[in-house]
C-alpha cells in the first residue's frame, strides 16, 4: 500500500496546502522549500507532498462538506490524533474539538475564511484514546487551487502540550 504523499491526489492537495499557505501568509508553510520549474514539476511536486506528509510539525486539512471531513492529516498529526490515515480522513473536522471548544473553533473558521487566514489560535483538543491537549499559536487558512476554487481550511501548529 503507498504512503499517502505517494498517491496523485494527495501530490496535489499538497501543493494546492503550500501555494494557499504562501498566497495568504505571505511566506511559505517550508522554507527549505522553492517552486518547482516546469521541467521538474512532477519530481519537486512528490518531494514536496512527502516533506509536507513527514515535516516536525502538525498540518491537517477538511474539505467543503456541510459537515466538513479531515482530507489530510501529515504523520505528525496522525501520530497526536493516534489515528491512522485511513481512520482520520474520515473524521469530521468538528469532532477535532471537545464539545465546549466547538462554538469557538466555528468563529475562529468563520473569521479565517474572511480574511483568508487566521494566526494564533488556541484550542484544546482530543486524541482518539482521549488524551486532552492544547494547542497553541495555530496557524488556518483557506485552501484555494490556482484559479481560486475553494478546497476548504487547513491548520498547522508546532506549539501543544498535553492536560
Amino acid at each position: 500500500m503507498p504512503q499517502p504523499w505517494e498517491t496523485e491526489a494527495i501530490i496535489h492537495h499538497s501543493q494546492r496546502l503550500l501555494d494557499s499557505f504562501r498566497h495568504y501568509l505571505g511566506r511559505p508553510l517550508l522554507p527549505e522549500l522553492e517552486p518547482a520549474t516546469q521541467t521538474q514539476a512532477s519530481t519537486n511536486l512528490k518531494a514536496q507532498a512527502k516533506q509536507l506528509f513527514e515535516a516536525p510539525f502538525i498540518v491537517v486539512s477538511h474539505g467543503t462538506e456541510a459537515d466538513p471531513i479531515f482530507n489530510y492529516g501529515n504523520a505528525q498529526a496522525l501520530a497526536l490524533w493516534e489515528l491512522s490515515w485511513e481512520a482520520f480522513t474520515q473524521l469530521p473536522s468538528r469532532k477535532s474539538a471537545q464539545g465546549a471548544e466547538r462554538p469557538e473553533r466555528a468563529d475562529m473558521l468563520v473569521q479565517a475564511k474572511a480574511q483568508g487566514y487566521f494566526e494564533g489560535y488556541v484550542g484544546d483538543r482530543a486524541s482518539s484514546s482521549g488524551k486532552r491537549f492544547r494547542m497553541e499559536n495555530g496557524i488556518i487558512w483557506t485552501v484555494v487551487d490556482t484559479t481560486g476554487d475553494h478546497y476548504g481550511q487547513a491548520a498547522t501548529f508546532s506549539q501543544y502540550h498535553f492536560l
